[in-house]
């Protein structure tokens, strides 16, 4: 283990190692977790007179008031932290004190911010609410305050301090002074207000803005085809359009959701070209050229031009598979609808599935009576043990532990060094539950002072059917895709074994932190993975080799065109958040850049952009997911391929790019895991490649 060097050697791999094995002792209550996840809970409403533990185990947590409790103890602390710090010479210490007091505050904001999004009472949401409020305003006072920054500049301006320091305790320093620094704290005081009052109206615009991108379309019914109403909600005498029913077989359908829902709103307009201006006046104030230098600071691309350099060769190496794709949409358009063949952008998403049904047989049916759930984590388990040497363990949560009695808990372990952390599992489709598959971190991975290991705490959320008496939770290939990709999320959390939380897991920059949950998509479409688990619940019969082949290969149906569409995306992102003021309006720079960069007309009277949520999240990182899969996908080429269950691969995969978080430069641990630094070109070769057919799969279909 790598990160053992900076966790002070031997002598912390011990300490993780006796924490492992104390915790094993009286774990009694861990079971197989394939059993634990086909079968409905049990045992934990009879539970009346046990302890109540309180959310994730914390004990104030047991009602909704204990938000306040937990709040007013951080904050008293932080305050403690902040004088300890500015009174402490500058040296490494100072680094592991910014540490517990971020520690300290994440540890309240982090498990407020998945409470006030999942919990079902409306009590918990509330009081969540209001603690991550109250721990932001603490965030801004911290960000702000001269004498704490001090304290870090003096030790970051000491060159015989810092060259003294480990390079992860460095990065994690400067990384403090980074954020210090975006907040405009080392301006003069006139500046540092205007700083503080963009980063205010940013966050303020940012929500509008959010909020605009999935806001429903009222119109009068008279204005639609009457025989197309029911496909819509109908409100009195109106319609509400709430998206754009890319896959509704009726053409009709489909133009009058995307003209309807993407109509330009002049409110949702002004607020994204505040939003734009706002994030460029920051950037510049902070002595960045543009918002998107500053957002790309620390990541594998470093700045825009390499992002831009990156998409242009993409897209030029997609452009003829892309007219190609969709020639074979457009004929498909002429075979099912001869009157009217013009490809328009709503037609892609639903004549490729078209496509790929007609040429593939690949309907979602045939494949879930072999995903049952149980099976699918078990065979997560087979993988991460024959890789890793990790096992997942159903354990039971004490009363008041869980928000919701379907949740599962799982204790990861390891063979050799013991627990290392916990995964609740909340899958399953509830009321008012955010329609989203998603990682969370509660709380971060950190060594301590006492020499213990802060185990890692996260949430798997996912929207699964529940089970019934006779029947499994039985997945779609894309629900059981989907768990393998948060699953990775997971795995780095609890292999981030970092000396600082600040740096823990998935805390590292946009374009790395999708790697590893990218790279499990490609185990979840491997054969012989598949092979492990895929079982009929009924007649435990395997999954065909075929039908596996078939799924894989009918993914690659209008890849291309698919691509080159997130190849749009991130362009329009790079451009919005490049040079100010912009050339023209956001649309007219839309109509330019779909054009150019896609292919499909503009339809009049649109303006995609307004419901481009990912603007705010994603800001100037859009690209960032088709970087990922680049090197999530050179990873499994090089490393993989031949052998996805490979141990010694799987200990280099973790010593190299799981282990240091965000700790190391994300390029150097690619370089790592590679043995060789990647190109831009490389990039590029791999994705272009992943769209290749198998001719195994046609060999093997015509057998």
């Amino acid at each position: 283990m790598l990160s053992a060097r900076g966790l002070g050697g031997l002598g912390a791999r011990a300490a993780a190692l006796a924490s492992g094995l104390r915790a094993r002792r009286v774990s009694t209550s861990w079971s197989p977790v394939g059993a634990a996840f086909n079968v409905k809970p049990h045992g934990r409403l009879l539970d009346l007179f046990g302890e109540r533990r309180g959310l994730f185990g914390v004990p104030e947590l047991s009602a909704p008031e204990g938000f306040r409790v937990a709040q007013e103890e951080a904050l008293r602390k932080a305050d403690l932290l902040v004088e300890r710090v500015c009174s402490t010479p500058p040296g490494p210490r100072t680094v592991l004190i910014f540490d517990e007091l971020s520690d300290c505050l994440c540890r309240v904001a982090d498990l407020a911010d998945f409470v006030k999004i999942a919990h079902p009472e409306p009590a918990f949401r509330e009081a969540a609410e209001e603690a991550c409020r109250s721990i932001g305003t603490m965030v801004e006072k911290l960000n702000t305050n001269v004498e704490l920054y001090q304290s870090l500049q003096k030790l970051l301006a000491d060159k015989k301090l810092v060259d003294s320091l480990d390079p992860e305790t460095r990065r994690v320093a400067e990384l403090f002074m980074f954020d210090f620094e975006i907040s405009g704290i080392h301006l003069d005081k006139e500046k540092r207000k205007t700083a503080v009052a963009l980063n205010v109206k940013i966050l303020d615009l940012s929500s509008k803005f959010l909020m605009g991108t999935n806001f429903p379309i009222k119109i009068e019914k008279h204005l639609l085809p009457e025989h197309i109403h029911h496909n819509f909600v109908l409100a009195g005498d109106h319609v509400l359009i709430d998206g754009l029913h890319a896959e509704a077989s009726d053409d009709l359908v489909r133009e009058a959701a995307y003209k309807t829902f993407l109509y330009p709103s002049a409110g949702q307009l002004k607020c994204l070209e505040e939003l734009l201006h706002n994030r460029n006046l920051l950037a510049k104030l902070v002595g960045y050229s543009t918002y998107s230098h500053r957002a790309l600071q620390g990541t594998i691309a470093k700045n825009p031009e390499t992002v831009m350099q990156f998409l242009e060769k993409l897209s030029d190496k997609l452009s003829e598979r892309t007219m190609k794709d969709f020639e074979m949409i457009r004929g498909m358009k002429m075979k099912l609808n001869p009157q009217n063949s013009e490809l328009m952008p709503w037609d892609p998403p639903y004549y490729s599935g078209v496509i790929r049904a007609e040429r593939y047989n690949i309907e979602p049916s045939l494949y879930c009576p072999f995903f049952s759930l149980g099976a699918c984590m078990e065979g997560l388990n087979i993988l991460f043990n024959k890789l890793l040497g990790i096992t997942l363990y159903a354990e039971q949560p004490a009363k008041g532990e869980v928000w919701c009695e379907d949740v599962r808990k799982l204790a990861v372990v390891h063979e050799s060094e013991g627990l290392l952390g916990y995964i609740y599992c909340d899958f399953f489709q509830r009321a008012d539950k955010p329609h989203q598959d998603c990682h969370f971190t509660i709380r971060g991975g950190r060594l301590k002072e006492d020499g213990n290991y802060q185990l890692p705490v996260v949430v798997l959320m996912l929207n699964l059917p529940h089970s019934s008496r006779n029947l499994p939770t039985l997945l779609t290939p894309g629900m059981m895709e989907n768990l393998f990709h948060e699953m990775g999320h997971a795995m780095h959390s609890m292999l981030g074994r970092t000396r600082y939380q600040h740096i823990t897991g998935t805390r590292c920059p946009t374009d790395f932190a999708e790697v590893p949950s990218i790279l499990m998509e490609y185990f979840a479409n491997d054969y012989r993975v598949v092979n492990q688990f895929a079982r009929h619940y009924q007649t435990g019969q395997s999954l065909p080799r075929s039908m596996v082949s078939r799924l894989c290969e009918s993914k690659k149906v209008c890849a291309a065109a698919d691509m080159q569409l997130q190849v749009f995306y991130a362009t329009l992102d790079q451009i919005y958040h490049g040079r100010h003021p912009l050339r023209s309006s956001t649309t007219d720079i839309l109509k330019e850049t779909q054009e150019k960069c896609y292919g499909l007309p503009y339809v009049p009277n649109t303006a995609w952009q307004l419901r481009f949520s990912h603007l705010v999240g994603y800001g100037a990182k859009y690209y960032a997911y088709l970087m990922s899969r680049a090197v999530a996908s050179m990873v499994w080429k090089e490393c993989f391929q031949q052998d996805p269950f490979n141990r010694a691969a799987g200990e280099r995969y973790r010593r190299e790019m799981l282990a240091h978080g965000g700790g190391k430069e994300p390029l150097l641990m690619v370089q790592g895991m590679l043995q060789k630094c990647p190109s831009i070109d490389d990039f590029v070769r791999a994705l272009v490649s992943d769209l290749d057919l198998d001719f195994e799969t046609f060999l093997m279909d015509s057998e």
